[in-house]
C-alpha cells in the first residue's frame, strides 16, 4: 500500500507541472500571436489609412499604438502569394505618431473606442519565463525519478550504509559452526564493547579493526551476521562497491559519512565486505593507479587511524584476496587483527551439516558424519548447497524424507556436473573407457599409500567421461613423498591401461597427463623430491600482474639446472607409468573382471574392487564369460551404490601447495588432494583444451 500511495503522488505531481506547464504556453502563444478579435488580420498602417479613406472603416478600438477595427465589407488582399479576405484588422500607429488620423476618422464617421494600455507586460514576461519554467519542471522530474532509485542528487555523497536492528537479525554465534577460533576473537570484541572496563584497567585498548580472511564459502559474511546479531551496539554493514561511484570524490565523501554517522551512535561496529574492492595496493597496475579507488583508500586509511581518533568504533571487513592490500591498510593501528577462517575440518563440516539438516527430514540411512568425512575441502556453502540438492532430488523422485542415495546423487552433480544422458558410446569405446577406469581404480587399490576407492564410474558428466573416486581416511596437511608417487602412479594407471591391453594412447588420459606434469614439476622445483635437487626449492612465486609486478620474471637458474629439472620431471613421469603398468600385470585377472563389470554396471563400489583384488571373482564369472556384455540380473542393479559421500572433487593430489611448507601452502595442498578424483576428458579435437577438475 505505501508503495501503491507514493507512485499515485508522484503521478498527481507530473500532472499539474504538465497543466501549469501547458497554461503558460497557451498563453505566449496568445501573447504572443494573439492579434485582437477573432480572425483578425493584421495589414500596413497605409493600406488602413487606404480603408479610412474608401469609407470602408466602420469602428476602431484604439490601445496604445494598437489599432484593431472592422470593415463595413470584405476586402481580399494577397499575402506571401496567396489570396486572404478579411473584415476584421489590427495594425499599430507609427512611432513618431499621425496627428492627421482622427480629423480623418470623424469626417469619415468612423466610431472610434480609446482602451487603457496595459501597466505590464505580460506577454514579454510569460515569453522570458516558459523556458525557464518548462527546465525547472524537467529537472524536477529526473531529481524524482533519481530519488525512487536512492540516487538523489543531494545524497549521492551519503554513505550506503545499513544500519541493522538486532530485533530484525536473528543470526548468532550458535548459527556457525567450524569456526571456533574466529568466534572466540570476535566475541571478545563484542564483550569489550559491552565491558570496557574489564580489559582497561588492565590497560588493553579496544582493536580499531579486525579483518576476516579464507577462501570464499568459508563464512565470514556469516560470522559478521552473527556479530550483528549478538552485539548490543549500533551495526553498520556496507560493500566495499558501495563507496565507488561515477562521480569524483564520491567515495572519499561516503567513507566520512559513514564514520559520522557511526561517531554519533559509538560505540559501534562497521561492517565492510569484499574490502578488496577499494584496499587494493596504491599505485599498481599496467596502466597505473586509479585515483578514486586510492582517494577513497586515503580517506579509509585516515578514518581508521588519522590525526583524529575514532573512539568505541571497531571496523570489521572480509576478504579473500588479502594478498592484493595495501599494506598501509593492514599493519596494526588500523587492522590490529587478522582472522583466518579456514575451511573447516571433518568435525566441523559434521557440525556445518547439522546445522543446515534442522529444517530438513532425513532418513535412517543418512549418517552426517560419513558424509563429512568424504568431503574434505568443502567449504561452508559448498555443504549447504549438497543438502539443498539433495532435498531437490528428493523432490524430484517424491522421497518423503532425504535419503543416502539423493546425497550421493547431489554429490555427484555438484562435483562434477549433470549426466550426459543423452550421450551413447559404442561397445568399443565403452570397453575402452571401462579398461581406462579399471586402470586407475586398480592401482590405486593395491598401492600401499594410495588412498581408498569410493567408487569407479563409466557414466558420463560434465566434461569427465568417467571417474575413479577415492576417499582419504582423514583430512591431511601434510603429504609425504610415497603417498605422492603412488597418487602419480595412480593417475597415470589410466594410460598404461590403454597401452596394456589395446596397445595404443587415446586423447580421454590428457588430463590425467596434465595433472603428472604439473605435480612432478611441484616435487622437483618447490618440495626438494627429486633424486638430484634435494633440499632446495627451485620456484619462485610469480608476481600479479594487476599488482604491478613484472609480467614474467626470468628463473633463477641457469639453463643447464632448466634441462636436468625437465629431465627428472620426465623420469618422475615414466617411473610412475612404469609402476602402473607393473600393478595391473600383476593384477591383471582383477583388472580384467574390473573393466567388465564396468561394461555391465557402470558403477562399481570401492568395497566390490578391494574384493576383486584380493581374489573374490565369483559375482564376476558371469559377465567374464559374456565378453564384458551385461547380463540380465547384472543390468537389473541400480548403478546408484550404498557407498559413503566422495570427496570435493579436486583432479590431482598435491597439486599446487607445497607440502609442509608454510601454512598457507599446506591449507592449499590439503585442499587440493583431499578427496580425489582421476577425471576423463572426452575425446576432442587437439586444440581445444579440456577443463581440469580441480
Amino acid at each position: 500500500m505505501p508503495t501503491g500511495s507514493d507512485s499515485g503522488g508522484g503521478g498527481r505531481g507530473r500532472m499539474i507541472i504538465w497543466i501549469i506547464a501547458a497554461t503558460l504556453l497557451a498563453l505566449w502563444a496568445y501573447t504572443y500571436f494573439g492579434m485582437g478579435p477573432t480572425g483578425a488580420q493584421r495589414i500596413s498602417y497605409t493600406e488602413f489609412r487606404t480603408q479610412v479613406q474608401n469609407e470602408n472603416v466602420t469602428a476602431v478600438t484604439v490601445q496604445g499604438d494598437k489599432v484593431t477595427g472592422e470593415l463595413s465589407s470584405a476586402v481580399e488582399t494577397t499575402r506571401e502569394g496567396e489570396s486572404v479576405e478579411y473584415q476584421n484588422f489590427v495594425t499599430y500607429i507609427p512611432s513618431f505618431g499621425d496627428e492627421a488620423l482622427m480629423d480623418m476618422l470623424e469626417k469619415r464617421g468612423v466610431n472610434v473606442e480609446t482602451q487603457p494600455e496595459s501597466s505590464f507586460p505580460w506577454g514579454l514576461v510569460i515569453m522570458g519565463l516558459l523556458p525557464v519554467v518548462l527546465l525547472f519542471g524537467l529537472g524536477y522530474i529526473f531529481l524524482r525519478r533519481m530519488q525512487a532509485q536512492g540516487q538523489g542528487l543531494f545524497s549521492v555523497r551519503q554513505s550506503k550504509a545499513s544500519l541493522y536492528d538486532k530485533d530484525d537479525e536473528s543470526t548468532t554465534f550458535d548459527d556457525v559452526a567450524g569456526a571456533d577460533s574466529a568466534k572466540e576473537e570476535l566475541k571478545e570484541v563484542i564483550t569489550f564493547l559491552k565491558s570496557p572496563e574489564r580489559f582497561e584497567r588492565l590497560g588493553g585498548t579496544i582493536p580499531k579493526g579486525v579483518l576476516l580472511v579464507g577462501p570464499p564459502g568459508t563464512g565470514k559474511t556469516l560470522l559478521a551476521r552473527a556479530v550483528a546479531g549478538e552485539a548490543d551496539v549500533p551495526f553498520f554493514s556496507v560493500s566495499g562497491s558501495d563507496f565507488m561511484e561515477m562521480f569524483v570524490g564520491v567515495g572519499a565523501s561516503r567513507v566520512r559519512d559513514m564514520f559520522d554517522d557511526a561517531k554519533e551512535d559509538a560505540p559501534a561496529i562497521i561492517f565492510i565486505d569484499e574490502l578488496d574492492s577499494i584496499g587494493r595496493q596504491r599505485g599498481a597496475g599496467l596502466g597505473g593507479g586509479h585515483d578514486e579507488r586510492e582517494q577513497t583508500l586515503n580517506q579509509m586509511l585516515s578514518e581508521l587511524d588519522g590525526f583524529e581518533e575514532n573512539e568505541g568504533i571497531v571496523v570489521m571487513a572480509a576478504t579473500n584476496r588479502p594478498d592484493i592490500l595495501d599494506p598501509a591498510l593492514t599493519r596494526p593501528g588500523r587492522f590490529d587483527r587478522q582472522i583466518t577462517v579456514p575451511l573447516p575440518t571433518m568435525e566441523a563440516r559434521t557440525e556445518i551439516l547439522r546445522i543446515h539438516a534442522r529444517n530438513k527430514p532425513l532418513a535412517d540411512d543418512v549418517d552426517l558424519s560419513r558424509i563429512a568425512a568424504g568431503t574434505p575441502g568443502f567449504s561452508g556453502a559448498d555443504l549447504e548447497n549438497l543438502l539443498n540438492e539433495a532435498a531437490l532430488l528428493a523432490g524430484r523422485y517424491d522421497h518423503d524424507a532425504i535419503e543416502r542415495s539423493d546425497i550421493e546423487e547431489a554429490r555427484d552433480k555438484v562435483m562434477m556436473g549433470l549426466e550426459r544422458k543423452g550421450m551413447v558410446l559404442d561397445d568399443e569405446e565403452k570397453k575402452l573407457l571401462a579398461h581406462h577406469e579399471a586402470g586407475h581404480a586398480i592401482v590405486a587399490a593395491v598401492l600401499e599409500h594410495a588412498d581408498p576407492i569410493h567408487k569407479v564410474t563409466i557414466v558420463p558428466r560434465g566434461q569427465a567421461m568417467g571417474v575413479t573416486q577415492q576417499m582419504p581416511e582423514k583430512d591431511k596437511y601434510l603429504y609425504r613423498r610415497e603417498y605422492i608417487l603412488d597418487r602419480l602412479a595412480v593417475i597415470m594407471g589410466g594410460r598404461a591401461a590403454e597401452e596394456l591391453v589395446y596397445d595404443t594412447a587415446t586423447s580421454g588420459a590428457e588430463n590425467d597427463l596434465k595433472q603428472v606434469r604439473k605435480m612432478a614439476r611441484k616435487m622437483v622445483l618447490d618440495w626438494g623430491m627429486g633424486e638430484r635437487f634435494k633440499h632446495i626449492a627451485l620456484g619462485e612465486d610469480q608476481g600479479n600482474v594487476f599488482l604491478g609486478e613484472e609480467l614474467a620474471k626470468g628463473r633463477e637458474y641457469s639453463d643447464e639446472t632448466a634441462r636436468q629439472v625437465d629431465d627428472e620431471v620426465r623420469e618422475i613421469s615414466e617411473r610412475a607409468f612404469q609402476r602402473a603398468i607393473d600393478s595391473l600385470r600383476e593384477n591383471r585377472e582383477a583388472f580384467e573382471n574390473l573393466a567388465d563389470a564396468l561394461v555391465a554396471k557402470e558403477q562399481v563400489p570401492g568395497e566390490e574392487v578391494l574384493g576383486l583384488v584380493n581374489g573374490d571373482t565369483e559375482d564376476y564369472e558371469e559377465v567374464a564369460v559374456a565378453n564384458g556384455q551385461p547380463t540380465d540380473d547384472a543390468a537389473e542393479e541400480s548403478p546408484r551404490t550404498d557407498g559413503t559421500a566422495a570427496g570435493d572433487g579436486a583432479a590431482t593430489a598435491a597439486g599446487d601447495g607445497a607440502a609442509g611448507t608454510t601454512d598457507e601452502t599446506a591449507d592449499e595442498t590439503a585442499e587440493e588432494t583431499a578427496g580425489e578424483t582421476t577425471e576423463d576428458a572426452a575425446p576432442r579435437p587437439a586444440e581445444e583444451d579440456p577443463d581440469e577438475k580441480a
